[in-house]
């Protein structure tokens, strides 16, 4: 156990373990003790066997641990020496609260690292073939919260339509609401648009069509427990010619995103 407490905000990522950082693995490691959310990848609570873990995730509609619990459990650990990873997935800092933990931990004295991590917003659309960015179609991306719909609403009111790409995360159960509000305010319903659920893992799933059928769009009902994201702009009409380079890669390079044949070698070649 580390004789000298520290809180370490580690990023895991959108899915796939493989896409975990170095640093973040290592820290991993290190840890004595691993708040970690709900979207974790359980191969990467794995490499860290000896380590005390505790689920602290939040899920839409089912009861969670309040954030001021976990900055609580985080504090009191690294006051007792304890080396705590907060594991999230996508980024700490990209809608993760990760910035609220670390300003708790800077006020009760608790050193804080930061690990990045691989943001969904932006390996989600891009595992689909949608690049958020693309010279002539879309110079930027702007990455809202789906939840509340106040937070996109005050927002895309006052956007011009189609100028930037816009991702919206934890979107898959106000797809409907993001759609309707959009065309009253103006926005073309033959605007691309793309949903992305469950990015990065095996089950992922993704469809593309415009924003006049995104809020009719039918998730199957075996993905319904997955996290999904809305992406809406003029790049998501590239996800078919994108995609296609990338199945040629698959060809060239077999299993190469075959997740399941490389789940069980995964560990063993970060086994301690």
């Amino acid at each position: 156990m580390s004789t000298r407490g520290r809180a370490i905000l580690v990023g895991a990522g959108p899915g796939d373990p493989d896409l975990l950082t170095v640093r973040a693995e290592r820290s991993l490691r290190a840890a004595d003790l691993i708040l970690y959310d709900a979207l974790v990848d359980p191969r990467i609570l794995g490499l860290a066997p000896h380590a005390q873990r505790f689920y602290v995730g939040k899920r839409a509609g089912r009861e969670a641990i309040s954030q001021s619990t976990i900055q609580a459990l985080m504090i009191r650990a690294a006051g007792r020496g304890r080396v705590v990873v907060r594991l999230k997935s996508g980024d700490p800092f990209v809608l993760g609260r990760g910035g609220e933990e670390a300003i708790a931990c800077e006020a009760a004295g608790v050193p804080v690292e930061v690990i990045p991590g691989i943001t969904s917003a932006i390996a989600g659309p891009g595992a689909c073939g949608i690049p958020v960015t693309h010279r002539g179609v879309s110079p930027g991306v702007l990455v809202l919260s789906a939840v509340p719909a106040s937070h996109y609403e005050r927002v895309l009111e006052h956007l011009p339509p189609g100028s930037v790409t816009v991702v919206l995360l934890m979107a898959l159960g106000a797809r409907g609401s993001i759609a309707e509000f959009l065309c009253r305010v103006g926005w073309p319903g033959d605007l691309p648009a793309a949903v992305v659920v469950g990015a990065c893992t095996p089950r992922a799933w993704s469809w593309t069509g415009t924003l006049d059928t995104l809020g009719v769009l039918e998730i199957p009902a075996d993905r319904l427990d997955l996290p999904g994201l809305v992406v809406l702009g003029h790049v998501v009409s590239l996800a078919d010619t994108v995609s296609r380079a990338m199945r040629r890669d698959d060809d060239a390079q077999p299993g190469l995103r075959d997740h399941q044949q490389e789940e069980a070698s995964w560990l063993r070649r970060r086994a301690p």
